[in-house]
């Protein structure tokens, strides 16, 4: 067991069918098939068969519990992969997602097969490599902790050099900013976290997701689960492993979106910017600003000229430490992510997107 004996926090209680079933004797992996799991799937025929495998490798009562691949119109092989699959992996389902985004996938898949017999839903990532019993295991934490949701970290891996690169930085305060489930190491209630497994009647009564969200949609979701009197649960010993993005366009293109989806997360709630959140917009700005002036006051380039330095300093450091050439790269991929973010931010808060109409599990939420 991954973990065990942990202690309940004060605070506002959970519903009393939550608290009646967690307060139950601990199940076995055998009568574990009150639980679902899902991936999103869009183009991932790279991915999708090492990630099913791997999260279907351990305990036989893997094979019960339903692994529906919700699908957002591939136009690769994945959906002809996942079919192949179906031979070996009985519990494979392939569902139509016609909204596209990982959001709307999560709640089609629970709103087709979350019957009220169904307690837990693990979600899953096909970029992500899972370790044995991962499904059975964030379900028993789920169990143990009375959480509402268990979130794990994340262990980036890479391939090509960009990869390893990327994922060196990812795992560093210099990509993270010290996000607690980038590569933490400490198991403990967060505000926030890389989402694994809910408590499917909290999932239902907060309204789940809000499909109109491409990116960030998981902090929103942790958002309301905190307002409703929620807890969030990091396992640190329940880890994944994720491959990040291969090239600087798609990388620069990702963080755009996540900090667009960010700064809706902010509006529609009224948060404040976290200080790791609020400098790199402070950063793009300083830069720019220094930019502009420049041909004006020429010593204002070093502010620019200073945070390249910093970068630059940093890909030596990581490139020397991993003993290796492709740690070079880590500063262009510390200006993506940071720049790439920062813009995608204030290109949403300055010109907010109409958002569209959420699900009706979102407009069904109600209190805890």
């Amino acid at each position: 067991m991954l973990f065990l004996n942990r202690s309940r926090r004060s605070g506002p209680s959970m519903p009393s069918d939550v608290m009646e079933r967690n307060t139950m004797p601990k199940s076995t992996y055998a009568s574990q098939s009150n639980a679902m799991a899902v991936i999103p799937t869009l183009n991932e025929e790279a991915h999708i068969e090492a990630c099913i495998r791997s999260l279907l490798v351990g305990d036989k009562a893997l094979q019960e519990i339903p692994l529906v691949i919700a699908d957002g119109g591939s136009h690769d092989r994945t959906v002809e992969i996942v079919e192949g699959l179906k031979g070996e992996f009985t519990n494979l389902i392939v569902l139509k997602n016609p909204k596209r985004l990982q959001a709307a996938a999560i709640n089609l898949a629970v709103e087709a097969f979350g019957s009220d017999h169904t307690d837990y839903m693990v979600r899953c990532d096909a970029h992500s490599i899972y370790p044995p019993n991962f499904i059975l295991d964030v379900v028993d934490s789920l169990k143990s902790t009375q959480a509402a949701s268990v979130v794990v970290p994340m262990d980036a891996i890479g391939q090509s050099c960009f990869e390893k690169a990327n994922a060196w930085v990812s795992n560093t305060i210099l990509g993270s900013g010290g996000s607690a489930h980038k590569a933490g190491r400490k198991s403990g209630y967060v505000d926030h976290g890389h989402h694994a497994g809910f408590d499917l009647r909290v999932f239902k009564k907060v309204g789940g997701y809000d499909d109109t969200f491409s990116h960030n949609e998981d902090a929103e979701y942790d958002a309301r689960v905190a307002q409703q009197g929620g807890r969030i649960f990091l396992n640190a010993d329940i880890r994944i492993q994720y491959v990040p993005r291969s090239s600087a366009t798609a990388l620069a293109r990702q963080y755009f979106n996540y900090g667009k989806g960010r700064a809706r997360t902010i509006r529609k709630h009224q948060e404040v910017l976290k200080l790791r959140q609020a400098l790199p917009i402070v950063a793009l700005l300083a830069n720019l600003m220094s930019l502009i002036a420049a041909p004006f006051i020429w010593w204002t380039l070093l502010l620019p000229i200073m945070y390249l330095l910093v970068l630059g300093a940093a890909s030596l450091v990581i490139a020397i430490s991993k003993r290796s050439i492709c740690g070079l790269y880590a500063g262009v991929v510390s200006f993506a992510i940071h720049m790439s973010w920062a813009a995608g931010f204030l290109r949403e808060t300055i010109l907010p997107k109409r958002s569209g109409t959420a699900s009706p599990l979102v407009s069904t939420q109600k209190p805890l």
